[in-house]
């Protein structure tokens, strides 16, 4: 076993010197989580709101954009401060509370569309049967395995991760992961990367395959009812939308993570890196609060009588403006 250091501290390696562009790059970055954060935010309150999206299919939903909300938290704040940064530090107890954050978001991500496709799934092939299968105690038992099976799941592979005794500090990333951790080891721990990673397939792959499952027999309930067929599409749509997103993104950070990043563009390695922390917070916001009939309503609703009563403040405004005008010298 090599000797190993004892670090209070980590350095992240990726980012560039881009002079003043940083400031340029700082705001962009704050707007961009800013509306994450009140794009989400506002499909949860609506969701809350009104009693009539008070459905399965619109608390998964809500699942889907608190976790958008906890995900992003847990990088940008910390991300923005490195950009404005000369030094790249992190200590060991706020990386391996980011590596947990991020680490759970993205399976967060992926059980939570995972319960929303059984719902769909549900619905479309068993519709008269809909509200017995989805009752109250199987919407409970969902959340459960969208929540906390990849908490104890991800609190058992950091917890082996932490004990590893590391020989150096230097973390090829704009932000913590486990993989980055592990090969700063000074021992192969077989046993606990094996176990590790056994865990990590299980709960990555099982959802995934069986998501593939319910929308393949979604396909074949509705290959021969062609008048049932676009009422489906508009349900799963954005569902199928999001699942693409999250699958495309998830899978080339998880590609560059394996790759030798000395020999791709530093520009474009940031890029894909964190793209899967992004991309999904931003896209589901949307797809589900422009496509679903039922949000878009309600949304638009809020924006209209907003604007009523902007405008009716403004006319008020002139009203008095225009009383007072014979007055004013």
């Amino acid at each position: 076993m090599e000797n190993s250091t004892v670090s209070f501290y980590f350095n992240f390696t990726m980012f560039m010197r881009i002079g003043h562009y940083r400031y340029l790059a700082f705001v962009f970055c704050l707007l961009l989580y800013s509306f994450i954060v009140c794009a989400n935010v506002l499909i949860i309150w609506i969701i809350l709101r009104e009693s009539t999206l008070h459905k399965p299919m619109y608390v998964f939903i809500a699942f889907l954009s608190v976790n958008s909300v906890y995900g992003s938290t847990g990088f940008f704040p910390r991300f923005l401060m490195d950009l404005l940064s000369d030094t790249h530090l992190i200590s060991r107890p706020a990386c391996f509370t980011q590596i947990y954050i991020i680490f759970t978001y993205t399976f967060y991500e992926l059980t939570i569309l995972s319960i929303m496709a059984y719902d769909r799934y549900v619905a479309v092939c068993y519709p008269l049967h809909y509200h017995r299968k989805m009752s109250s105690k199987t919407v409970y038992g969902l959340a459960f395995f969208a929540w906390f099976l990849p908490a104890c799941n991800l609190s058992i592979t950091i917890n082996m991760v932490v004990r590893l005794p590391l020989c150096g500090n230097k973390i090829e990333k704009i932000y913590c992961t486990s993989w980055n951790i592990v090969k700063l080891s000074c021992v192969t721990a077989a046993v606990s990367s094996i176990g590790a990673t056994v865990g990590s397939i299980a709960i990555a792959f099982i959802p995934f395959g069986f998501i593939l499952y319910t929308y393949l027999r979604i396909v074949l309930a509705c290959w021969n009812r062609s008048e049932f067929r676009g009422k489906v599409l508009q349900s799963c749509l954005p569902h199928v939308v999001s699942f693409v997103v999250y699958s495309i993104t998830s899978f080339t950070e998880s590609a560059l993570s394996r790759q030798n990043l000395q020999e791709v563009n530093p520009f474009v390695a940031v890029i894909l890196s964190i793209e899967f922390i992004i991309i999904p917070p931003v896209v589901n916001p949307l797809v589900y609060g422009l496509k679903l009939p039922e949000i878009r309503r309600h949304i638009f609703r809020i924006l209209c009588s907003d604007l009523s009563f902007c405008n009716a403040q403004i006319h008020k405004m002139t009203s008095n403006l225009s009383l007072l005008s014979p007055l004013m010298p």
